[in-house]
């Protein structure tokens, strides 16, 4: 009776994936054995499926009730139809888009602040809104950049940034990004080109926006209801590192055991 599902919980630990929300950082390997329940087993099917699925999956086999649970309503949507379909490819039409979002990953901000994002991701297209873009996305220079790991390849990308030649990898990965970003899947995966400000495409952009919104209103997001700044305002858990930024500024060594001292650099021109 057991189900055995095999995922992974972010993309890789490399400059503009793990933590950030392009496709790279959110597209996970996913794959559910159960013998006695999924109906012809070996299917590959291209249903849209967010980590939320979970708990309502397993509250349903286990034959509960949601509202039993006593825990608070969720987004996630139940993958027992999938399991009981016999169908591959698009088992379930509603399952054509998720939803992606980011807030406080890591210190490194005045104030512990956020880089907070909300996504939709299609088969064709991915929409992000950066609500807070003169704020650095992984977060400032001169706490060397502390929502990327430390290592080989991010020290490469840091040294891009003083030469011409390469400073473009630079802006990719840890320069501040636009308010809104677009990037066609099929065509650009590693969402390279932003086409957010292409007219053609403004419809497009458009109509994504509103579904993401539409969504976010229904699960009564603080951030799309103007009440985001109350995920600044919790503490941050550690408090080792709380405070990172004002502790450095005044000269305080504060550990940071997961980039190399390399990483620190003066606030970019």
């Amino acid at each position: 009776q057991t189900v055995v599902v095999v995922t992974s919980d972010n993309g890789m630990p490399f400059p503009r994936i793990k933590g950030q929300t392009y496709d790279n950082a959110n597209r996970m390997p996913m794959a559910v054995m159960w013998p006695q329940g999924i109906r012809r087993p070996g299917r590959k099917v291209n249903d849209f499926v967010s980590f939320t699925d979970f708990a309502p999956t397993f509250i349903e086999l286990a034959g509960i009730k949601w509202e039993q649970t006593g825990m608070a309503p969720t987004s996630g949507r139940s993958l027992v139809d999938i399991f009981f379909s016999d169908k591959d490819g698009q088992v379930n039409p509603a399952r054509d888009f998720v939803l992606i979002g980011r807030e406080r990953n890591d210190v490194g901000r005045p104030h512990d602040q956020g880089y907070p994002v909300r996504g939709i991701v299609t088969d064709d297209y991915l929409y992000l809104r950066n609500f807070e873009p003169s704020r650095w996305p992984a977060c400032n220079p001169e706490t060397g950049y502390l929502d990327c790991d430390g290592g080989p390849t991010k020290t490469e990308v840091l040294n891009a940034r003083f030469d011409t030649a390469r400073r473009r990898y630079w802006e990719l990965c840890f320069d501040k990004r636009p308010a809104v970003e677009l990037y066609a899947l099929k065509s650009d995966p590693d969402c390279v080109t932003n086409l957010a400000s292409k007219v053609e495409l403004k419809a497009i952009s458009e109509r994504l926006e509103k579904k993401l919104f539409d969504e976010l209103k229904a699960q009564q997001d603080p951030r799309i209801l103007g009440q985001g700044h109350i995920f600044d305002e919790y503490p941050y858990a550690n408090e080792r590192n709380r405070g990172f930024y004002e502790r450095t500024q005044r000269g305080e060594k504060v550990p940071a055991d997961w980039v190399n001292p390399s990483d620190f650099q003066k606030p970019a021109d």
